[in-house]
């Protein structure tokens, strides 16, 4: 036991949700998620999605409690570093590498895996010394992600901007470029740890609004789309992990505490 005080768990709370809803869309639809690129020819390719799936389910649920929350996180860092990043996408990247979808792609799913290590990380009863070395690396590997999430909003800006409401002043272009300077600013937060916490806060604070401004709207309008479905379930997913790593941050120079309930 250490005297630092307890993080809270309301980041992981988020983050399993996401991933739960992402396994159970999987699930309805009967497919890999969007995220997990497997050929239309894959040997059994249904029967793989299915169990990919009930993984998913099962590894978000157990992120919820918290004498499993190590187990289920630590699960899901190796699951999306060594097949959904390296294999799954690395084959993609491999066929497309000029091309920047590809690297903001990837780094969704690498976000998901640096949630799942920071959330094992701080979970786990291992050395703190060795937690602490866990934990950066997932913040790394996240500050990383942010860099891409936010240079696609530039390289795809004619994209981006219709997605930001009409009604929000004072320009969709504004908005569409503020919220691409945020991220990367926040992933050069991060990766250099100068006010790093906050960074990472207020990109929670920004994935949230997300939520609330564009994928929940949308699914309003077109409940019908799997991958509407799957956006609003990343962006959860994004959320968690950005609130994983604010919370990481709390207790640098000290060691790592155990997450206790919101």
């Amino acid at each position: 036991m250490t005297a630092e005080k307890p993080t809270r768990a309301c980041g992981r709370y988020v983050y399993g949700l996401g991933v739960m809803a992402l396994g159970l869309l999987c699930l309805v639809w009967g497919v890999f998620d969007p995220g997990q690129p497997v050929p239309p020819d894959f040997p059994d390719r249904t029967v793989l999605a299915h169990a990919a799936a009930m993984f998913m389910l099962a590894a978000g649920t157990a992120i919820a409690w918290r004498r499993t929350a190590a187990w289920g996180a630590a699960a899901l860092a190796a699951y999306y570093t060594l097949i959904v990043v390296a294999l799954m996408n690395g084959r993609v990247l491999l066929a497309h590498g000029t091309e920047f979808i590809t690297y903001s792609n990837l780094a969704e799913q690498l976000a998901i895996a640096a949630g799942g290590l920071v959330i094992c990380a701080a979970s786990a009863g291992i050395d703190a010394a060795m937690a602490a070395r866990l934990a950066r690396v997932g913040r790394l590997a996240f500050g990383v992600c942010a860099l891409l999430f936010g240079g696609a909003h530039f390289f795809y800006l004619n994209l981006t901007v219709p997605l930001v409401p009409r009604w929000l002043p004072p320009t969709q272009t504004f908005w569409a470029v503020a919220t691409g300077v945020g991220q990367i600013a926040a992933g050069v937060a991060i990766l250099t740890g100068v006010q790093a916490r906050l960074a990472a806060t207020l990109l929670t604070a920004m994935y949230a609004s997300f939520t609330l401004l564009v994928w929940g709207p949308m699914l309003l309008v077109d409940s019908l789309q799997h991958w509407v479905w799957s956006e609003n379930a990343l962006n959860l997913v994004l959320t968690g992990t950005a609130w994983v790593v604010a919370d990481s941050l709390a207790g640098r120079g000290s060691n790592p505490g155990r997450i206790a309930p919101c």
